[in-house]
């Protein structure tokens, strides 16, 4: 099964790609909005902000209301989120539509590659793997679906804390006591992290050569949200010794995280883009 955007993107199978019920389209656009924002803004900052009228904005945010889809403050003039929100994204996490959908490609990227694959989340500072594609006669990973592994250590780690806000990175690693060790390699303060994420940032992908278990190395990238947000990274794991070109292998792991990022509506990673 090759990574083929165009045979994977949603509005393929739509002759016209034009918003058909023009309300559902705005409805949908304003939760986006809000779901953007850092906390409830006026009915005309989203008319403004999203091109509607704002007689229209407000009939579609009642309506929303009614439904619990958004609350009303009516003592600030604002609008968030609502409790029916919370609860769609509940179901998001109980049917687990990351790793459905990130199991096929990276099968795909095992069969490709002959290596082992996985896609993991942030957890924290660890990572949290929740698929792992083994290829056969490979090499015994200690990624496995529910480890947890730091952060710092390991590609899609990286590839993540490459794409989070420099604030975020500094609040999760304040100082050398947060830097958990494995084999005696790898960043152990704030500026080597620093310096580590800078050249991640720079090629879009990440790497680890015997961080995680001597012997092994493995290449990262990060999978982005609509909003730029690291939600997930896959990575590749291969033996050190092996003729392996990290390189290389950034080149077929770049285009499933983007493959997988267009899959959930996301965006594409750094390197991916145009």
């Amino acid at each position: 099964m090759a990574c083929d955007s165009r045979s994977w993107h949603p509005l393929s199978v739509i002759p016209d790609a034009r918003p058909q019920v023009p309300a559902a389209d705005q409805t949908l656009r304003i939760l986006s909005y809000l779901a953007r924002q850092r906390g409830p803004v006026p009915a005309r900052t989203v008319a403004t902000a999203l091109g509607i009228p704002r007689s229209t904005a407000y009939h579609l945010l009642a309506a929303l209301h009614e439904h619990h889809f958004v609350v009303h403050l009516p003592e600030e003039r604002r609008w968030g989120l609502g409790i029916a929100a919370f609860e769609l994204a509940g179901g998001y996490s109980r049917q687990q539509p990351l790793a459905r959908l990130g199991r096929p490609v990276l099968a795909d990227l095992v069969d490709r590659t002959g290596e082992s694959a996985h896609l993991a989340v942030m957890h924290g500072r660890d990572v949290l793997y929740i698929v792992e594609e083994r290829a056969p006669r490979r090499p015994a990973l200690v990624t496995d679906v529910g480890v947890r592994l730091p952060s710092h250590l390991t590609a899609t780690g990286r590839a993540m804390l490459a794409a989070l806000p420099r604030e975020q990175v500094r609040a999760l690693f304040p100082d050398a006591a947060a830097f958990a060790d494995r084999t005696g390699r790898g960043p152990q303060r704030p500026g080597e992290l620093r310096e580590l994420l800078r050249g991640v940032r720079e090629r879009g992908w990440a790497s680890e050569d015997g961080e995680v278990t001597l012997g092994l190395g493995s290449v990262g990238v990060a999978v982005l949200d609509h909003v730029g947000w690291p939600i997930a990274a896959i990575a590749v794991t291969f033996p050190a010794d092996s003729a392996r070109d990290a390189e290389e292998v950034a080149e077929l792991v770049t285009p499933v995280a983007a493959e997988l990022g267009r899959r959930i509506g996301g965006a594409r990673p750094p390197s991916a883009r145009s």
